[in-house]
């Protein structure tokens, strides 16, 4: 067993030193995009499925209460969390319409809209970034290696492993880079760390 778990370790680390290496600079014009719109008073909009959506919904609880500084609430929501909607969608229309529909009703132009999907091909997510695109938005992909998101998001960031563990450890630290760097671009002098 402690050969497993020390290969596991070697492994994500390994996956997640090449991505962010090799997404410097996306990673710092995703969280420049993320400052900017909301010091325009626009919000950021975060969706996925299932681990994606928990990624989703951590990352926006982070910018709305607080990450490492103390600083005003900032306006942010995943929209994997309202119930009602995403199953009266489901139920209604098509299970592919959940998030699209809420960007419609919720997204404005200049607001961002923050996909992830481990495949890059959910097709709720696709569709989602598609209306973003469509209605103004600014649109950051989160994916794996593979997939259509990488071609349709404005910004992509994609992990290049096949093992959906290594990908979803690579999002979640994508996540606290992107919630620290916002916060020092907005609240410049109060570092933290």
């Amino acid at each position: 067993m402690k050969t497993v778990i020390e290969k596991i370790l070697a492994e994500s680390i390994a996956v997640k030193d090449r991505f962010i290496r090799s997404h410097l600079d996306a990673l710092v014009k995703t969280a420049t995009l993320m400052a900017d719109c909301v010091a325009a008073g626009k919000k950021i909009m975060l969706f996925g499925n299932g681990g994606s959506a928990a990624d989703a919904q951590h990352i926006a609880a982070e910018f709305v209460n607080r990450f490492e500084i103390e600083r005003r609430p900032l306006p942010a929501i995943a929209l994997t969390t309202d119930t009602s909607v995403i199953t009266s969608i489901g139920n209604d229309y098509h299970f592919d319409e959940i998030f699209s529909k809420q960007v419609r009703a919720l997204g404005l132009e200049g607001d961002v809209a923050l996909g992830i999907s481990t495949s890059g091909n959910s097709k709720n997510v696709l569709k989602a970034i598609k209306v973003s695109n469509e209605m103004g938005l600014h649109t950051v992909g989160l994916s794996g290696p593979g997939g259509r998101l990488k071609e349709i998001a404005a910004l992509a960031l994609c992990v290049e492993s096949e093992t959906t563990a290594r990908i979803q450890e690579s999002h979640a630290l994508a996540g606290h880079i992107l919630c620290l760097l916002t916060d020092r671009i907005l609240f410049p002098g109060h570092e933290g760390r």
